[in-house]
């Protein structure tokens, strides 16, 4: 069935929303102090580090008790197990709500950490797009740590793409513990913030409500569908990137865009990892298709029974389920293998021609919201309105 979750996947960062009890700066001097003092500072417990290795969050995974199924955690370290990285790569990703906490993120893909992450001590480097499937969405805990991995991937993302100016070409230096860059040329000084690509994605629906236009893109696994999307030009607002989107995909004229909700989204293609995507409804105001094959592989109308019944024989938590056991054999050193196939066999019993993505993608919630005739254009993700 179609999942609802509180907020979508990647959202709610709880490290966001806790009230700040230190600055950044003041939490990189602290930081400093630890990497450079003797062993007996390093049993600060409050000062937290998530390491990532290749855009891979560290993890551990708590076996299963009886028949329940494994959770999985980010695998916090401190800084003594990274001592040998500079300072200059850290990323303070916020305090705690008690006073000195604070947490921390650090890529380690060129660092020497002997063995962190090899399995022997239950810690792996896992695939964010894995960790995605197999959180648990009911449990908080398990939403909040995602959405924290998918921030430190994000920010050090950034770090690694933003390392020269865009306005003089000189090399960068970080600032405001990691959160900021400027130009190390003192007659520029530019700078720099954060930045990630917005994406629309849209269920385009026909005027009657009956039907809404899906499509696969090439790299899908077989029979999913999924709702269009792109890259906003420009000089463009989001009502026109989604309408000419659509026409530039299939050929179908749009009119009325609405707004629905947007999500984070750290596991992008690898040209553009990090993205938000911006959900919208929109209204067709034409009906026949032309594909352009150089950006999709198919698109079809599909009835409004059609998708009810793929989300209804769709096993989401089956697939919760299989990735949530994969992460635990990974984080024993068992199992190696990254692919994602086996994270998307969520069919039941029952057959269905086709699936929707799961719950963990701004998608499945557009494309349940309206196949479950529930009131447009807005559900628990948005107040929203008409644009």
């Amino acid at each position: 069935m179609a999942i609802r979750l509180p907020a979508h996947a990647f959202a709610g960062n709880p490290l966001s929303l806790a009230k700040l009890v230190q600055s950044p700066n003041s939490a990189l001097d602290k930081l400093k102090s630890l990497l450079l003092e003797g062993p007996a500072e390093y049993s600060t417990p409050e000062v937290k580090i998530l390491v990532l290795r290749k855009g891979r969050p560290l993890v551990r995974s708590l076996d299963p008790v009886a028949d329940s199924t494994p959770i999985w955690r980010l695998g916090w370290i401190s800084p003594s197990q990274v001592k040998e990285v500079s300072l200059d790569s850290f990323v303070y990703l916020g305090s705690g709500k008690e006073e000195g906490e604070a947490y921390w993120a650090v890529d380690v893909t060129d660092a020497a950490t002997g063995r962190l992450g090899s399995g022997s001590d239950g810690l792996h480097f896992v695939e964010l797009r894995t960790l995605m499937v197999a959180a648990d969405w009911a449990d908080a805990g398990a939403m909040g740590e995602l959405s924290i991995a998918g921030h430190a991937r994000a920010l050090l993302d950034w770090h690694r793409t933003s390392r020269f100016c865009g306005y003089c070409g000189t090399i960068t230096s970080p600032i405001d513990a990691g959160r900021r860059k400027q130009c190390s040329d003192e007659s520029c000084k530019k700078k720099i913030y954060p930045r990630i690509d917005p994406v629309v994605i849209m269920l385009v629906i026909d005027k009657e409500n009956d039907r809404a236009l899906l499509s696969r893109q090439s790299r899908f696994v077989p029979r999913m569908w999924s709702c269009l999307a792109g890259f906003i030009e420009p000089g463009e607002s989001l009502e026109e990137a989604v309408r000419r989107e659509t026409l530039e995909e299939t050929g179908i004229e749009v009119g009325q865009v609405i707004y629905h909700s947007s999500q984070p989204w750290p596991v992008g293609p690898s040209s553009m990892p990090c993205q938000l995507m911006v959900g919208f409804f929109a209204y067709a105001k034409s009906l026949e298709i032309r594909v352009d094959k150089a950006e999709l592989e198919d698109a079809q109308w599909h009835s409004k029974e059609g998708v009810k019944r793929a989300l209804t024989v769709t096993d989401y938590g089956k697939a919760q389920r299989t990735a949530a056991m994969k992460v635990n054999q990974i984080c024993k050193g068992v199992d190696q293998g990254q692919s994602l196939a086996s994270d998307f066999k969520v069919e039941s019993e029952k057959h269905s021609p086709m699936f929707i993505p799961g719950p963990f993608a701004i998608a499945h919630h557009l494309i349940s919201s309206w196949a479950h005739a529930e009131s447009l254009p807005g559900d628990q993700f948005s107040s929203a309105s008409s644009l």
